[in-house]
């Protein structure tokens, strides 16, 4: 009989996944169906309040349910956490409902948590593998990385309207292929260091498998994809890379684990010079940092190097807004990539401050010469 302290394989998932043009239209009947019912609060970013209120009170009506909507204020930090379960206590809130980017989604299920309530989670950009996920990033006010925040269980709903993605500016889908870009990197990592993932177990054959497919699918249809939103229409490709990006990125980070890469994005925030740049940019360039620093073949490193140009992600220093990077800010990135619990330390040999230096400007150098 297997030690009940020992480390079980885990692979963990939303209840239900939606996704296509329109989808938004389903929402209320598709949360009947799941027996989500009672007072909804919408937790939403300023953009989709705008384009979607009328909407949802048409279909929450419609299902005999109150809704009341909350603008979210931007950072998923400690104090917006507080005034929405603040928000949510006061109205009587049931479920909590999520609408906007990865920010807005991790405050949205910070809160559900907190009240011990339901919560869906509705991206209106494909920009991150956040929406399927049990945790939320939370940040300081002045948008520092601050910790992980686990949740017991994932979301009840993830659902995604590709109308709305399509809409977006671009850039947030290269981001989100950015951080979706990582996920087999690190996957593969984590299994061979038989290291645990985001759930506290080790990886499942799934979660592997899943995030090999998001990588190819990436490769395959990234281009088409991003065409189709500069055109403004839902195609085939961009349905492939949305569900890439959103559902196989977040299951493949969730039960396949994070390695260096999510590390040095972490290290990456303590730099103010990065902050206005999205979270799967800053991934984009800790994927190449940890290539470089596990010592993968160069011609692995170069075609992940040729991707990112060709859709436009980082691959220099330069790019996350450190062009001139001192030696005290190199610093202060590299010991934050290292601190204590990072999954940099998922990497199958010791992982040091100086080595996460060296690979940094290793990385940035490769970047360069490839231009």
């Amino acid at each position: 009989m297997t030690s009940p302290t020992s480390t079980l394989n885990i692979f963990g998932s939303p209840s239900r996944y939606m996704q296509g043009a329109g989808a938004t239209r389903s929402l209320a009947r598709e949360m009947g169906r799941l027996g989500l019912d009672g007072p909804v609060l919408i937790l939403a970013s300023p953009r989709m309040r705008d384009l979607l209120e009328a909407v949802w009170t048409d279909i929450f009506e419609a299902a005999g349910q109150v809704v009341m909507v909350r603008t979210f204020g931007g950072e998923c930090s400690g104090s917006e956490i507080e005034a929405g379960i603040a928000a949510a206590r006061a109205f009587g809130a049931a479920v909590i409902v999520g609408s906007g980017g990865g920010k807005c989604l991790d405050t949205g299920r910070a809160v559900a948590s907190e009240l011990g309530l339901p919560v869906v989670n509705c991206p209106s950009i494909a920009s991150s593998d956040a929406p399927c996920s049990a945790l939320s990033v939370v940040y300081t006010d002045a948008g520092i990385f601050d910790h992980l925040q686990y949740y017991p269980k994932n979301p009840e709903l993830v659902l995604v309207d590709t109308e709305l993605v399509a809409k977006a500016p671009v850039r947030f889908l290269v981001s989100g292929m950015g951080d979706a870009l990582a996920t087999w990197f690190e996957a593969r990592t984590v299994a061979q260091t038989r290291s645990t993932n985001e759930l506290k177990g080790t990886p499942t054959l799934t979660a592997g498998a899943i995030a090999r497919l998001c990588h190819d699918v990436l490769i395959a249809d990234g281009l088409a994809a991003i065409q189709a939103v500069g055109a403004k229409v839902v195609s085939p490709a961009l349905e492939r890379v949305v569900e890439a990006n959103t559902l196989m990125s977040g299951l493949g980070f969730e039960s396949g684990g994070l390695a260096l890469a999510h590390s040095v994005h972490n290290g990456l925030t303590a730099a103010p010079g990065t902050h206005s740049s999205l979270h799967g940019e800053k991934v984009a360039f800790g994927l190449l940092v940890q290539l470089v620093v596990e010592g993968q073949p160069t011609e692995e490193i170069d075609r992940v190097i040729a991707f990112c140009q060709s859709v436009g992600l980082p691959t220099t220093l330069e790019d996350v807004g450190l062009a001139d990077l001192d030696d005290a800010t190199l610093a202060a990135i590299a010991e934050r990539t290292v601190a204590e619990g990072e999954s940099s330390h998922h990497e199958p040999f010791e992982v040091t401050a100086s080595l996460v230096s060296d690979g940094i400007l290793a990385a940035d150098a490769l970047g360069r010469a490839a231009f």
